[in-house]
């Protein structure tokens, strides 16, 4: 289907004037694109109030409550002139806050949170969202709707990081949305959230607006999705680290995969996995500024050029090694390591090995070491108490440092300098992996060397 998937960010959508330019960027677009679907985010900083009120006593909550009345209200003021539309939106906005105080109190009358009770909690911004923008595009002439991502997007029941149930999400999608494409009306569906076989809504993890749109793009058959948020496409590294840092014009699947999930903040990682599938055309543009043509994500041509193109930073590691003589040869080791951790429900980041088989070593979120380091301890139990295994150590505060550039590991002389570059700038480096994907080249450093050795690298993109 010639349509198009547009979404918008938090920050894209973080006033009425932000909210203004949005509506204009869809107006514009509609000319060209007249089956378009527009996916939001929460405005900007509603998710972490909600999750605040959610975890906070009655005065925190009810605070929050009025903070959000606060802050969309006085939006839906600017955008649309005293009427039966403004009255209608705010009726619904205050549908959503009540039903935020009830939820959070019902919360603090049970003591606890649960992951459903979070969901349903912090699912309610976007479900704000889409009253303001659907109304403003009315406002201007457009024909728009507002629908919830509750009656398309189907889901197990995982809350928190639900997982899309693709064959009936496209069904769903299909049914509640093409009619109303048909007719040349602006569905505005809420990010970040679905619902179960019955019902239940949940959330497909923090940042999943981004997956919602590519996921309606597959149910649709859309023909290019769109991510709108506050940079101009996807960049060489991070501009706070880099002042240098450049929007690239165009990257490979392969390439946005490895930065997506290497701590490069403008897509989902679970974002690109569907639109590779599809061949769907993938673009990141500003909203802010419009006419810059951001990123282009184009399918792996099979012929890299063995550039470095980006380099990126995933902070808040911490390194686990696993040692002992008594490791050599003997077989097994790395799966139990691996099958601990993976009962701790931790994702780990890099994982390296010692040919001689004495130590494997790896990173997980800080958060998430203390569990696993008990989890490893009491798996090798007896191999400690016998000295087969010396220790179970942990490094605090690394960060792992990427490289990307698809075909690199053909290239010959890119690792030698890459590690010129930080030896120059006196980086020690901890561990080193180079993915089979041959697109990537990860390191992990101190805390301290990091920004550092972002920076020793970057130089040698243009270089």
């Amino acid at each position: 289907m010639n349509a198009l998937v547009m979404k918008f960010g938090g920050t894209s959508l973080g006033s009425a004037d932000a909210i203004r330019s949005a509506v204009d960027i869809i107006r514009a677009a509609q000319a060209d694109w007249p089956r378009l679907v527009v996916v939001v985010s929460a405005m900007s900083g509603v998710t972490d109030a909600l999750l605040l009120g959610a975890q906070g006593d009655h005065e925190t909550f009810r605070s929050v409550a009025r903070q959000l009345r606060t802050k969309h209200f006085a939006a839906l003021d600017a955008l649309l002139p005293a009427g039966t539309t403004r009255e209608g939106v705010r009726a619904a906005l205050e549908a959503h806050l009540t039903e935020f105080e009830s939820l959070c109190h019902a919360v603090n009358v049970l003591g606890e949170a649960s992951a459903r009770a979070l969901d349903a909690i912090s699912s309610l911004g976007e479900r704000m969202t889409i009253h303001l923008v659907s109304a403003c595009l009315c406002e201007i002439g457009l024909k728009s709707e507002p629908v919830e991502a509750t009656e398309l997007i189907a889901t197990d029941a995982n809350f928190q990081a639900a997982n899309p149930l693709v064959e009936l999400t496209r069904a769903r999608t299909q049914a509640r949305l093409l009619p109303l494409l048909e007719r040349g009306v602006v569905p505005v569906v809420t990010g970040f959230i679905g619902a179960t076989q019955q019902g239940a809504l949940t959330t497909l993890g923090r940042g999943g607006s981004d997956f919602s749109a590519a996921l309606l793009g597959v149910a649709l058959g859309a023909a290019e999705v769109w991510i709108w948020t506050d940079v101009n496409g996807v960049m060489t590294s991070d501009p706070r680290v880099v002042p240098a840092a450049r929007t690239l014009p165009e990257l490979t699947f392969r390439e946005i995969s490895e930065l997506a999930y290497y701590g490069a903040k403008v897509l989902h990682p679970k974002t690109i996995r569907p639109v590779i599938e599809r061949g769907i055309v993938l673009r990141v543009k500003n909203t802010f500024d419009p006419t810059h043509p951001g990123t282009r994500i184009v399918p792996d041509d099979g012929q890299p050029d063995g550039s470095i193109k980006a380099v990126t930073a995933i902070r808040g590691q911490t390194l686990i090694t696993v040692e002992g003589r008594g490791m050599l040869g003997v077989p097994g080791v790395a799966a139990r390591t691996f099958g601990a951790v993976a009962r701790t429900q931790t994702s780990v980041s890099l994982i390296t090995q010692a040919s001689s088989e004495q130590s494997i070593c790896f990173t997980v979120p800080a958060s998430a070491a203390e569990t696993v380091t008990a989890a490893l301890a009491e798996e090798f139990r007896r191999e400690l108490d016998r000295s087969d295994i010396d220790a179970i150590s942990t490094l605090a505060n690394v960060v792992i440092v990427t490289v990307v550039g698809a075909g690199m590991r053909h290239t010959p002389g890119i690792a030698g300098r890459v590690f010129s570059a930080l030896g120059a700038a006196r980086v020690n480096v901890i561990a080193i992996a180079q993915g089979s994907s041959e697109c990537s080249i990860s390191l992990t450093v101190t805390a301290e060397d990091a920004d550092t050795a972002v920076r020793a690298i970057h130089e040698l993109i243009s270089a």
